[in-house]
């Protein structure tokens, strides 16, 4: 069975279905690539998915060690290069709340960098996280 489906919408835009729960995600060229930039584009969504893998295997650790991470938040920033384009880094921030154990914050802090997205990544783009306990 596929994961997602999707079409070309036309003018640099394109709408993928998730096949399983029927949600969907439209993206657009950026606006400094020919695009409107009226959606994530394609970059962006790996960038938001290494952000996002990070914190799921973080909330996964969490629960077996007992701790609660609603409200965690981050912010992922993406820096292109040139010729070919391509992703160059991922700059992805936590903010996590500061009464954490230093145990538990080595064991999430781990978890995140080996989340499947960041590692399946290409070893050519950086990957900058941190984790700031505010």
């Amino acid at each position: 069975m596929s994961t997602a489906t999707a079409r070309y919408a036309g003018h640099l835009r394109t709408e993928a279905t998730h096949v399983a729960s029927g949600n969907t995600i439209l993206t657009d060229a950026p606006v400094d690539n020919h695009g409107r930039g009226e959606a994530f584009s394609p970059t962006d969504l790996v960038s938001a998915a290494l952000g996002s893998c990070m914190m799921t295997i973080m909330g996964i650790v969490a629960e077996r060690h007992g701790v609660d991470l609603t409200g965690v938040s981050w912010d992922v920033t993406k820096h292109m290069l040139a010729e070919p384009r391509r992703i160059g880094q991922l700059d992805v921030t936590f903010r996590l709340p500061a009464s954490l154990p230093e145990k538990e914050r080595t064991i999430l802090e781990n978890a995140a960098r080996t989340c499947p997205v960041a590692l399946s990544l290409n070893p050519e783009i950086r990957q900058e996280v941190r984790f700031l306990y505010e």
